[in-house]
């Protein structure tokens, strides 16, 4: 097997390379389970009170405020805009 040196050379491996289905579900397994630990430790690290801020994937737009709440699978961060349940993923440092 070939080592992997960028991200590039992963996508284009992924994209182009000859992959069994279970291979790919293998992949995407590995991906889901990668970003729920990225969750967790994001989730453990936020207190309520703390500046954060995220890009919205509906209209591009980067969101800043306050976490108001820490719940199970998303963040309730309060933005002079509104309140928004944000995955714990999505979110930055302010």
């Amino acid at each position: 097997m070939q080592k992997i040196n960028s991200i590039q050379e992963i996508n284009h491996s992924i994209m182009f390379g000859t992959w069994t289905n279970a291979e790919l579900t293998s992949m995407m397994d590995a991906i889901k389970w990668n970003r729920a630990q990225l969750a967790q430790t994001t989730k453990r690290q936020l207190q309520v009170g703390d500046a954060v801020k995220f890009t919205s994937n509906r209209d591009g737009r980067t969101y800043t405020g306050k976490v108001e709440r820490i719940k199970i699978k998303y963040v309730l961060v309060n933005t002079p805009l509104g309140r928004y349940n944000v995955p714990a993923n999505m979110l930055e440092a302010a």
